[in-house]
């Protein structure tokens, strides 16, 4: 069968492959399109396996609120670049994972990378392909859930920082929140929600450094406290000064509009990966030896 320009074209639109690939495919299956992109997803699975081992550390956060604002979803999928982060295939695949991820509420990343899109195609299929679309190793890591009796507001830092803070604060209040939290970092909401060993670990810490102080041991305890409810206050989100208002704390904010926060989710981009750090001419050497 004669393989014409417009097959090719064809092919191209649907895989995202070369103009040369394409047309080889086609004579591979004698111009039969279903097999020529059967074919080539076999083949790109195939050079998606051999990225897999490369580090991605860069890509986007993805999160959504239901219109009643009782349910949330936040998504992390990584690149390896921010080039490909901001790659418009790349934020249709991270989009449409969010949204299989708000609609079936999936218990792990494993069960999520078996789900359907709205495609037809499972999410797994759906980044092998898009790892041989764009030529990096592409991974959904981790995504949460919240689903509230109250309300939940979302902030999105660009692509780099997402929160979901989980409260009974009017929504412009708790958007504002939100968005300390993404500023601020705090570790957890409130003294209470602090694990006891963390606490102990951290008084550990601060009396190994007052013994050095040759107080008598009654100041000692002292100091260890102060030190202590310094640290608490820094970690905990009711304890910070309002970013937007610093002199008064997040708790003192909530206190006087009689809110409260059950609960929030702070991701971003990359955070706990070790990026890998490599001579470039020896990489670039290591590809030419392939």
């Amino acid at each position: 069968m004669a393989i014409t320009a417009s097959l090719v074209k064809e092919l191209r639109e649907r895989t995202g492959s070369g103009m040369m690939e394409c047309k080889k495919a086609l004579v591979e299956c004698d111009g039969d399109i279903e097999a020529a992109v059967e074919l080539m997803r076999k083949s790109g699975a195939a050079r998606a396996d051999k990225k897999a081992g490369r580090v991605a550390a860069d890509g986007a956060i993805k999160a959504i609120v239901t219109e009643d604002g009782k349910s949330a979803a936040i998504l992390e999928i990584n690149s390896e670049t921010d080039f490909v982060a901001k790659d418009d295939n790349f934020q249709s695949f991270a989009e449409s994972v969010l949204q299989a991820v708000l609609d079936h509420k999936p218990a792990s990343v494993e069960e999520l990378s078996s789900l359907s899109l709205a495609s037809g195609i499972t999410v797994e299929e759906a980044r092998q392909a898009l790892i041989d679309k764009v030529g990096e190793n592409i991974q959904v890591r981790r995504f949460e859930i919240i689903e509230s009796e109250q309300g939940v507001a979302l902030y999105l830092h660009g692509s780099r920082i997402g929160v979901l803070v989980d409260s009974s604060a009017e929504i412009d209040m708790a958007r504002n929140i939100a968005m300390h939290i993404a500023a601020v970092n705090p570790q957890f909401v409130d003294e209470s929600s602090i694990p006891a060993e963390f606490i102990e670990k951290e008084k550990g810490i601060l009396a190994a450094q007052a013994q050095d102080s040759g107080k008598p041991a009654e100041i000692i305890e002292k100091m260890i406290q102060g030190r202590l409810n310094k640290f608490l206050a820094e970690v905990t989100l009711v304890g910070q000064p309002f970013v937007k208002d610093p002199d008064q704390t997040v708790g003192k904010l909530l206190s006087n509009e009689g809110a409260s926060i059950s609960g929030f989710i702070r991701y971003e981009v990359g955070e706990g990966i070790e990026k890998k750090v490599e001579d470039f001419a020896a990489e670039v050497a290591s590809q030419l030896g392939n």
